[in-house]
């Protein structure tokens, strides 16, 4: 809200410097306007020209001192987590790189090439070399990040079915998720969503007469084994939605009337991320600022101190209440998964009469 207000202040600040500018030029009719820019105007401009690219160097180094993480992103908890991750910093540092160079082109040009009374530009009507060169350099840099970003997508949705994955199904709906476990068989039971039966708590779709689905599992509460591949299939019962996984840097679309999937291996638990110190130090900040709402926190009936949890988001605006769209996500051992699977119904157990 801070930085909200600040912006519409700056915004009214800059409002009425502009009406003053207005006023000001009105207040000159009948003095020397000429609207052909002078050899004064033409060398202050350019000066201003290399303040604005001192200011963007500024800018941009006081950003990554005080603003800056580096590395750019990190703590990924899956297998294929890093390789995201190289994609994503070679691709900032490329675009770094490019953007500091042609800024510096940019404003030096128009300082060194400033309007001055009898002098005549000097133009190319046509230049192969610099055509190829500055076509070329961007094609090459371009299929490259192209090819390593499909090589890298290809590796991660290339699911190894010999490995045996555990097979979870995610389905969306306006506005929770639901996780179904294949159970023993690792085979998941049909479903429709003509299916759906309040009255028998057949909430899913999941058709009651498929042998398949008899030892199905539907939780609210994703539970994964850490180093065990996993497989999800997803769907969505009425709108668009994403599964958004952050930390696992797993997304993928969830749409009505078909099945999408995304697997990936877990490699951090929960308690070993919750150790880790940048997620200690972001826990340790948001529960200051907790602190000093506690009043209002507590009387929502809210816990006060917050813990840190993965959590599954929908990364896509599905309705009014998208911002509420969330599931936990649990990794733990193999043992602790295990343990907490073989309490759950089975969903030939859950059903009603």
């Amino acid at each position: 809200m801070t930085a909200f207000l600040t912006l519409i202040i700056v915004l009214f600040i800059a409002i009425a410097i502009w009406q003053m500018v207005k006023i000001f030029d009105l207040a000159q009719i009948g003095s020397d306007n000429d609207q052909v820019a002078t050899d004064k105007d033409n060398t202050i401009n350019a000066y201003l020209m290399m303040g604005f690219l001192v200011f963007i160097y500024a800018i941009t180094i006081a950003s990554f001192w005080y603003l800056g993480d580096l590395p750019l992103i990190s703590n990924a908890a899956s297998e294929h987590g890093s390789e995201i991750d190289n994609l994503m910093i070679i691709s900032m540092i490329i675009i770094f790189i490019v953007q500091t160079f042609t800024q510096f082109l940019l404003h030096y040009f128009a300082y060194k090439y400033k309007g001055e009374k009898g002098r005549k530009a000097l133009f190319y009507a046509d230049n192969n070399t610099l055509e190829a060169i500055w076509t070329f350099i961007p094609v090459v840099v371009l299929a490259g990040l192209i090819i390593y970003g499909l090589f890298t997508w290809t590796s991660i949705m290339n699911i190894d079915e010999s490995e045996d994955p555990i097979v979870i199904e995610l389905y969306a709906q306006q506005f929770n998720w639901k996780a179904r476990y294949a159970g023993e068989d690792n085979t998941l039971g049909m479903a429709n969503v003509r299916l759906i039966d309040i009255d028998r708590a057949n909430i899913l779709g999941v058709d009651e007469s498929d042998p398949n689905a008899q030892d199905d599992i539907i939780t609210t509460e994703l539970h994964l084994p850490v180093g065990k591949p996993v497989l999800f299939k997803m769907r969505s019962q009425d709108v668009l939605h994403s599964a958004y996984m952050p930390h696992f840097r797993a997304q993928m679309n969830c749409v009505p009337g078909m099945i999408t999937q995304f697997g990936f291996t877990p490699t951090v638990t929960t308690a070993e991320m919750r150790q880790n110190p940048d997620i200690v130090e972001k826990v340790a900040n948001i529960n200051a600022l907790r602190l000093e709402r506690q009043d209002e926190i507590e009387a929502k009936g809210q816990e006060l101190l917050y813990e840190f949890d993965y959590l599954l988001l929908c990364n896509k605006i599905c309705g009014k209440s998208h911002y509420n769209m969330q599931m936990k996500i649990i990794v733990e051992t193999q043992e602790e998964y295990d343990a907490w699977l073989s309490e759950q119904k089975t969903f030939k157990n859950s059903l009603t009469n």
